[in-house]
């Protein structure tokens, strides 16, 4: 009797979510990264106009923005590479929507947290030096929100049950 209520179907929606996750992977992650790049990127362009020696010191807020696009890139491949027409089946269409949100959101809100930190940090650290090594531990624990977000859609992506016929 638990049998058919156990059963994973394969319908022709499924692979709708499995792409969605890949769509929500890389284009949330990538919001992030591009936010959390202007956002620094406007906070270091205003501190370089009176001390531009510091510029280049202060450029890793964008890196660490740039690094979310990455995580979004990685998940939304190995998502692609899952999602097929016959053997996919509903359970694996939500996962791989779960994981590709899991990663995206994770990124946007990393990008959101690093570009916050980095605008104000580079022109506090414009102002005192000291402060430079508190922003980049800001700014490691922001990143890590995007970090956590990649390794549970990494987990999520490897969830697969194999489907009967709709």
């Amino acid at each position: 009797m638990l049998s058919p209520l156990l059963a994973f179907t394969c319908t022709s929606s499924a692979p709708f979510f499995g792409f969605m996750g890949v769509a929500a992977a890389l284009v949330f992650a990538n919001l992030g990264a591009a936010y959390g790049t202007a956002k620094s990127g406007v906070g270091i362009m205003s501190m370089g106009v009176m001390h531009h020696e510091a510029v280049m010191k202060n450029i890793i807020p964008v890196v660490m923005a740039g690094v979310l696009g990455i995580y979004g890139l990685i998940v939304a491949v190995i998502l692609i590479q899952a999602v097929s027409g016959d053997t996919y089946s509903d359970y694996n269409g939500y996962a791989h929507l779960a994981s590709g949100l899991a990663c995206g959101l994770s990124g946007l809100a990393a990008g959101m947290a690093i570009g916050i930190v980095g605008d104000a940090g580079v022109r506090a650290n414009a102002q005192q030096e000291k402060l430079f090594v508190g922003m980049i531990l800001i700014l490691i624990f922001a990143e890590a929100l995007g970090l956590y977000g990649l390794i549970v859609a990494l987990i999520l992506s490897q969830s697969n049950q194999t489907c009967t016929a709709a």
